[in-house]
């Protein structure tokens, strides 16, 4: 029954191809195969050098630690998973539990940009794995920072979606509107930064001093005024997600999130074969 009336908001709100595929799809599926052959010269590149290894290459299995890129592995798919309740949500017409679940999608996705950022602080500090240290380094960054990238703008692209899902039926493309979007997308962007910035900084202090709680209170004393903006941020946050009434946004834009949802499990597929490719073969003998 939902998977007819899905098929019918396609049909209805965005004209089909002679395929049948409503068009938003069919252009995401075209982009995506694309993406699909250049994510695969950048993995083929990494294993080519991998199997025919260079002096002075990086010991990549005491370079990496696959315990953190295993939590960030599971939390990218777990996002997945949230991304597919949003979908199945708006088909339903249900948008506070979309938003619900795009929030958990965007906060998965902001963990695993946070382990990666540490990981790559991590090997470049500690590790001297730098993008010019070694042919195996330039292969590793490229690739991985490219998907990180496409993670990043998938993030972004959701709370896009967020913001845009507290538009009042009303005020449709009024001036108040759009200055409350765009303070509503400004301050998100701000609680982000100050809440990474405060983790990754908290973490390296951990690893440094040890955790107690004279060196928390030292911590906290030290990064009060980013405290209080994090605090800040989020408390407005909390304000400008209240429900403004009856909204814009209904199951009409389903296909907008199903090809919200097609771009953000193709990012998650993608990393499942960088891990294996990359990570996880390191551990297999070349022998």
């Amino acid at each position: 029954m939902s998977s007819a009336h899905a098929g019918a908001i396609d049909h209805h709100h965005d004209p089909s191809t002679s395929t049948g595929i409503p068009n938003k799809k069919l252009l995401m599926w075209a982009f995506l195969a694309s993406d699909c052959m250049f994510f695969g010269s950048l993995i083929a590149t990494h294993l080519v050098y991998r199997l025919n290894p260079i002096e002075g290459n990086a010991n990549a299995v005491e370079t990496f630690n696959i315990e953190l890129t295993s939590f960030s592995t599971f939390i990218l798919l777990m996002s997945s998973l949230m991304m597919a309740l949003s979908v199945a949500a708006i088909q339903k017409g249900q948008i506070k539990p979309m938003r619900r679940c795009l929030l958990t999608t965007i906060f998965f996705g902001l963990i695993f940009l946070g382990c990666q950022v540490y990981e790559f602080a991590h090997f470049v500090h500690e590790k001297d794995l730098t993008l010019s240290s070694s042919v195996f380094g330039s292969t590793f960054y490229v690739l991985t920072g490219t998907h990180g990238t496409h993670v990043a703008i998938g993030v972004f692209w959701l709370l896009l979606m967020y913001v845009r899902s507290f538009q009042p039926a009303s005020g449709v493309g009024s001036t108040a509107m759009a200055m409350r979007s765009f303070a509503h997308v400004a301050i998100f962007l701000a609680a982000v930064v100050l809440s990474m910035y405060l983790t990754l900084e908290l973490v390296h202090d951990i690893q440094v001093h040890g955790f107690s709680a004279g060196s928390f209170g030292a911590f906290l004393g030290h990064h009060v005024a980013v405290l209080i903006g994090t605090l800040g941020a989020l408390g407005a946050l909390v304000a400008l997600g209240r429900d403004p009434g009856p909204v814009a946004f209904s199951e009409a834009n389903a296909i907008d999130v199903e090809s919200m949802g097609l771009y953000w499990h193709f990012v998650d597929i993608v990393w499942i074969v960088i891990f294996t490719a990359v990570y996880l073969v390191e551990y297999v003998p070349l022998h």
